[in-house]
C-alpha cells in the first residue's frame, strides 16, 4: 500500500517521533491527540502501519487532557 499523497510532509513530525523512538530502543510512543495520526482513513492506516513496522506500541493521552475538554 502506498502512502497517501503528501503524507510524508504532512506527518513529518510523527514520522520523526517513530524513527527516534525506534533508534533509542523505545517500545512505545505517546501522542497527545488521536488526530495526529491522520485526518482520514488512509492517513490513519498509514500511521498505524508505520507504528507496526517499527514495532512500536501506541498510547494516546486521555480525552480529559485534550483542549476544550476541561
Amino acid at each position: 500500500m502506498k502512502a497517501p499523497p503528501g503524507y510524508e510532509k504532512k506527518f513529518a513530525d510523527f514520522i520523526k517521533l517513530c524513527s527516534e523512538a525506534k533508534a533509542k530502543g523505545a517500545n512505545q510512543v505517546t501522542v497527545a491527540y488521536p488526530w495526529v495520526l491522520g485526518d482520514n482513513f488512509e492517513e490513519l492506516v498509514e500511521s498505524l502501519s508505520r507504528l507496526a513496522d517499527a514495532g512500536l506500541l501506541l498510547n494516546i493521552a486521555a480525552r480529559k487532557d485534550w483542549p476544550g475538554q476541561n
